[in-house]
């Protein structure tokens, strides 16, 4: 394993920069954004596909820092009730797919998607509990009418393209949002579903991440690792759970908030979750997202930097000359 960082958070630089910066902070691995939410600043598909000496320049670049792409990232809903929204959900997934064709790399990274309630629906339309039957009914037409089809055709077309692991990231407000249910997709669809392990987005759902990563590693369903914490606020907590529409911007009255790694969860935490990720069999990327709205671009990624070197094991293990 080596340590990443996924770029958006240095949206304000040139790539140069934020490659000239990953270098010096002896990061291995870049996490590149290329549609939806996380944006095309550093790399723009429609550019980059379509204009030799510019996709030159960007594989250039990467070369001069000693950066390896771990995957290209698209956080967006190709499911949308919105045909026209979908469709350029869509077109950004076969993009991210064309990219990392022509860079070499076989993981992009996703969300499932949320349909509406129904075909003349207007709105994704989350559901979190099965009763009264008529949220059950919205969850078989989600996922039979629409979710399971939408990413077996999806697949085969990344596949197309040489992109064998499809890294979901479980999310709340997307289908796929735990174990249960990623697993319950790939079932439907095949092994080239797995995740993008977020811990983050699993601890204020209740989720214990060792736990989640044992279960996923029974099925080599771990594909990325995106190095993020949360911090659950037990006085908010005590008095309204853990579901909370509050913005994120509410710091101080919300359940929880995201929180740069070490800052959420002590060394020991972050630990357990690097040994259970080896003992899963997973050797690959541990990228930083930084969204901690309390600290700086640089103080966060620090900060992140100092834990996960105290936690990450980059060597082959030990053999067991006791045993």
């Amino acid at each position: 394993m080596n340590i990443g960082v996924f770029n958006p958070v240095f949206q304000n630089l040139t790539f140069e920069e934020t490659c000239k910066l990953l270098n010096e902070k002896g990061v291995h691995y870049i996490e590149i954004g290329c549609g939806g939410t996380p944006g095309k600043h550093h790399c723009d598909p429609d550019v980059l596909l379509n204009d030799e000496e510019k996709f030159n320049e960007f594989k250039a670049t990467l070369e001069k820092y000693n950066l390896t792409v771990s995957a290209f990232s698209v956080q967006d809903n190709p499911v949308h009730p919105d045909k026209e929204y979908a469709k350029q959900a869509d077109k950004a997934i076969t993009d991210a797919c064309k990219m990392a064709q022509k860079m070499g790399v076989e993981v992009i990274c996703v969300f499932s998607g949320c349909p509406s309630e129904g075909p003349e629906g207007k709105m994704p339309n989350w559901v979190t509990c099965s009763w009264p039957p008529e949220y059950s009914q919205i969850l078989e037409w989600q996922w039979n009418d629409v979710l399971i089809p939408y990413w077996k055709e999806k697949v085969k077309e990344c596949k197309s393209y040489g992109v064998n692991k499809i890294a979901f990231e479980m999310h709340p407000g997307f289908c796929v949002y735990n174990v249960y249910t990623l697993l319950k997709l790939r079932e439907a669809v095949g092994p080239e579903i797995g995740a993008n392990f977020d811990p983050s987005h699993l601890i204020w759902q209740g989720t214990d991440p060792v736990a989640a990563i044992r279960e996923l590693g029974k099925h080599n369903a771990i594909f990325h690792f995106h190095a993020k914490d949360t911090k659950v606020d037990p006085y908010n907590t005590a008095i309204n759970g853990v579901l909370d529409t509050r913005h994120y911007s509410d710091e101080v009255n919300r359940s929880w908030k995201f929180r740069s790694v070490g800052c959420g969860h002590d060394v020991l935490y972050w630990k357990d979750i690097m040994a259970e990720l080896r003992l899963a069999g997973y050797d690959y990327a541990i990228s930083i997202e930084h969204e901690d709205s309390l600290m700086s671009t640089m103080e966060g990624l620090d900060s992140a930097l100092e834990t996960l070197r105290k936690c990450v094991m980059t060597e082959p293990r030990l053999e067991m000359f006791w045993a």
